[in-house]
This record gives structure tokens, sequence and C-alpha cells, in this order.
């Protein structure tokens, strides 16, 4: 006898209270809303993460933006070469449009848990709480959709990856 195991791949879906008092209705805050960009990124993100060869390969193209969310400081200490830097309580509707007019611009994005040995400029994020996933779904939310995420964790002392310090590492 043979058993056939089907698996799906389902959408998390968070319950979001739909009748809340008068006194609290705000319709510049939607959470329903937030939700459903929040399964459609993830479910988008998925085929999205590329390999240091590939970010590499990506970020030389022409026209490509290398998003960097951090806050300015840690960005000013170290960031990736040929990165913008865009902190994420920042992202607005004006600020993106600024630094990336066109949504259909190819835009590479990084965070502090894609490189170790960098403690001070680039803080471990609990995973549930890497800024990766935050910056994606933003984008996302923003209606930008040629978003590509570095993948793995890398030693900033060995990827090939070039970076900018200040002042210089040693």
């Amino acid at each position: 006898m043979r058993t056939l195991l089907l698996c799906a791949l389902i959408p998390v879906v968070f319950p979001v209270a739909a009748n809340e008092p008068a006194q609290l209705a705000n319709p510049a805050i939607d959470s329903a809303q937030y939700v459903r960009m929040v399964n459609q990124a993830v479910a988008h993100r998925e085929s999205r993460r590329v390999s240091e060869d590939e970010f590499i390969r990506l970020a030389r193209l022409p026209g490509t933006v290398v998003l960097d969310g951090r806050n300015r400081g840690k960005y000013q200490a170290l960031h990736v070469r040929g990165a913008v830097n865009l902190s994420y309580p920042d992202f607005t509707v004006e600020s993106l449009a600024r630094l990336v007019p066109d949504p259909q611009t190819l835009i590479l994005i990084y965070c502090n848990n894609n490189f170790r040995n960098a403690p001070d400029e680039m803080p471990v994020k609990l995973p549930a709480a890497a800024l990766n996933l935050a910056t994606y779904t933003t984008l996302y939310t923003y209606g930008y959709r040629n978003i590509y995420e570095l993948g793995p964790n890398l030693d900033v002392n060995t990827t090939r990856i070039p970076f900018v310090t200040n002042p210089p590492r040693r």
C-alpha cells in the first residue's frame, strides 16, 4: 500500500479586528491591508533571494539601486559600495519616489543579518525582525516588484561584495 502525501504552501493569515471602536478608527492605518500585503510580499520574496555572486552581478547592471535601509550612522560606518541610504523609518511615498522614481527599477537590498563579524556596524537582529523582511514588504507595498534580496549570511572580512568603511576597517 502506498501513501501519497500532498503538501501545500498556505499563506499565513493573521486575525485582524474588524469592528474597532469609532474613537480608535483611523483611515490612515489599515491593518487588514497590511496583513494582505505582507502575505503577498512573502510569496513574492521567495523567488527573489539571491546568492553572493548574483548580488554582485545584479549590482553591476546599469540603473540598479542597491538600497541600504539601516540608520545613517550604521550606513556611514560600513556599507556595500554603491549603496544608497534611506533609513527604513524614513520610507514614505515622497522619499521613495525621489530615490527610485520608476517602480520597475531593479532594487537590491541587504541588512545587518546578511553580514557577520561587524557587530558595531551591523549588529545582529532577531531573525523574525531582520530589516530585510520589513524593507522588502514595504517596497512591495509601495508598488515596487523588481526587488531582490541578498540571501546568505556572509563574513564581512571574506565576502567578495565590496564595502566602503569610515574609518577604514583594520
